[in-house]
């Protein structure tokens, strides 16, 4: 029940919308703003007699605020939470049947920079907004969750068509689909230090994506994400290899200090710039400077690295202006003196620098015949400079954020072997049949450039599902009828957080009934075990998950171990 001073501070609050969303308060982003001391707010506060006498010692000098009492008492009063966080913060998780908030021999602690943050998308809403959910995982869980996973639905792809294999070799290329982090340290089994380029395109954290919370906490979710799946990432690379990031204004700054934690910043090489010549990010009407440009981190794992410089040609005004014609009408350069001639068609052209603008972006190009749909694709050609720089034919190029399939398609188009990993369900829908359009020698992008005919083929895996499945189901489910079919199914067969009673949690439970369909939606991912989203490699005999043998036989051949049958 409200009491009079909860009355009070409610209709102060009331007064700042900045700290609600809806009907809940923004407890943290309040608390960050009260030890900032800001004015407005403390002021606000302490003129409400109420408040003032219980949360403030007067001195005949002045007003001193009890910041820290008042801090507590925002913390812990559960009548600031709303029916659904009430509700989870008494999910059903017990020891010697009492809730472990309760409990004192149980001690729960996640701090972000010590633990896993696990992201997870399968599908989009309306305005390609990706769904993720996420979990800060203890270290104790970490070796589980990581451990390599049983790839399953594998098929190879190339001019004849689809085909079932069982077996991978060294040279093929590989699309899997599954979550990022637990993909990536899959792959570590089989190769490690063997990519010679990394590039991504991640999400930019702009608000409109994955991580809605207040900008603190936002940015350290989104920068604990990243640092997770680039250390993982450091490993794969070759002692000469190269990462690039793409990213906006958002998150670059701070990306470029956690770069510098991880790879060093003495292998820092270059912050390329790549000028779009048109307006992204703000409206050309509004009061700013117009943003034309996406910024690339390029670093490496060595000082020692490979790197094929680029050439632009020598502008023809250049030619005139330095340069003369021999008696065979070839142009030279003849300053410097005693030196041979230096024949101008002989010369590579001026060296590239790290501002791209010679590259068109899709908001120019809208009719493109490379477009497959995505409002955030990059020009293949863009994708070609990096592999072309960084790469040489044959060697491994890794894109652990999919998306539409550009690095993969540009990949093999320019004879490079590549590792493509994606999790949303447009991998089937977009990413796979794009590739197949390569396959068969479609003439879009850098095609022409590169003389590509069509050939070649790719082999698909997914991470083989446990909770991934009702992970997906749940995030899909759009009626109660539908999330009470999986509630249902989820008492048969679902790993559940430890001592989860389901039952009580869900259809014997009348505050569970008073949540929003959202809601309990949230509910059932948080009461899943995300330790067994995927199945581990270990254990492929298990006979409860009758595991094919032509499975067996890929994952073996995969993993480069000997299974325990003969086909």
């Amino acid at each position: 029940m409200e009491t009079k001073l909860q009355q009070e501070i409610n209709k102060v609050l009331k007064t700042f919308p900045e700290y609600w969303h809806e009907d809940t308060l923004l407890k943290n982003k309040l608390i960050e703003e009260i030890r900032l001391y800001n004015e407005k707010i403390i002021e606000a506060l302490l003129s409400n007699e109420l408040i003032r006498g219980t949360y403030s010692i007067q001195f005949q000098s002045g007003t001193i605020f009890k910041i820290e009492d008042f801090i507590s008492m925002l913390r812990f009063k559960n009548y600031w939470d709303n029916s659904y966080t009430k509700y989870t913060n008494e999910i059903g998780l017990t020891s010697e049947n009492k809730y472990l908030k309760y409990n004192t021999d149980v001690v729960l602690d996640f701090p972000h920079k010590d633990g896993i943050l696990e992201g997870g998308m399968s599908r989009e809403e309306i305005g390609k907004r990706e769904i993720y959910y996420h979990n800060v995982i203890a270290k104790e869980e970490i070796d589980t969750l990581l451990s390599p996973k049983i790839l399953q639905k594998v098929k190879k792809y190339n001019t004849d068509g689809e085909h079932r294999v069982t077996h991978i070799n060294d040279t093929d290329n590989l699309i899997l689909k599954g979550n990022n982090l637990i993909a990536l340290h899959s792959l570590k089994e089989r190769y490690e230090s063997s990519v010679k380029l990394i590039y991504i395109d991640p999400p930019y954290n702009t608000g409109n994506d994955s991580f809605k919370y207040n900008d603190h906490f936002n940015r350290s979710t989104w920068l604990t994400f990243m640092k997770n799946r680039l250390s993982i990432a450091k490993e794969l690379l070759t002692e000469d290899g190269s990462i690039y990031i793409q990213l906006d204004y958002n998150e670059v700054h701070y990306l470029k200090c956690l770069m510098d934690e991880i790879f060093g910043p003495e292998n820092f090489q270059r912050e390329i710039i790549w000028d779009m010549k048109t307006s992204s990010g703000y409206k050309t009407t509004s009061n700013n400077w117009v943003r034309t440009h996406d910024t690339i981190l390029f670093y490496t794992k060595n000082k020692n690295f490979y790197f094929n410089k680029l050439y632009t040609d020598y502008p023809d005004k250049y030619k005139e202006r330095f340069s003369k014609v021999d008696d065979e009408g070839r142009r030279y350069r003849d300053d410097r003196p005693g030196h041979k001639k230096q024949y101008l068609d002989e010369l590579k052209g001026i060296p590239m620098g790290d501002v791209w603008g010679d590259i068109m972006s899709f908001q120019q190009a809208s009719t493109s015949s490379e477009l497959v749909g995505f409002s955030t694709q990059k020009p293949e050609s863009l994708i070609k400079r990096i592999i072309e720089s960084s790469t040489s034919e044959e060697d491994i190029v890794l894109d652990f954020v999919l998306g539409s399939g550009t690095t993969a398609a540009v990949a093999h188009k320019m004879n490079r072997q590549y590792i493509g990993i994606e999790q949303m369900n447009y991998v089937n829908e977009v990413s796979v049949p794009r590739l197949q359009k390569v396959i068969e020698g479609e003439q879009g992008g850098i095609s022409k450039d590169v003389d590509w005919q069509g050939s070649g083929s790719f082999v698909y895996a997914e991470l083989y599902s446990l909770n991934e499945e009702y992970l997906q189901a749940i995030q899909g489910c759009s009626s109660n009828e539908e999330l009470e079919h999986i509630i249902n199914q989820m008492k048969q067969s679902a790993y559940l957080n430890f001592k989860v009673d389901l039952e009580k949690v869900t259809t014997n439970n009348e505050d569970f009934k008073s949540l929003s369909l959202k809601e309990q939606k949230d509910v059932l991912i948080q009461v899943l075990d995300m330790n067994q989203l995927y199945l581990n490699y270990s254990e492929i005999e298990d006979s409860q998950y009758d595991i094919s043998d032509s499975v067996k036989d890929f994952n073996h051949s995969f993993y480069q171990k000997e299974g325990d049958h003969d086909e």
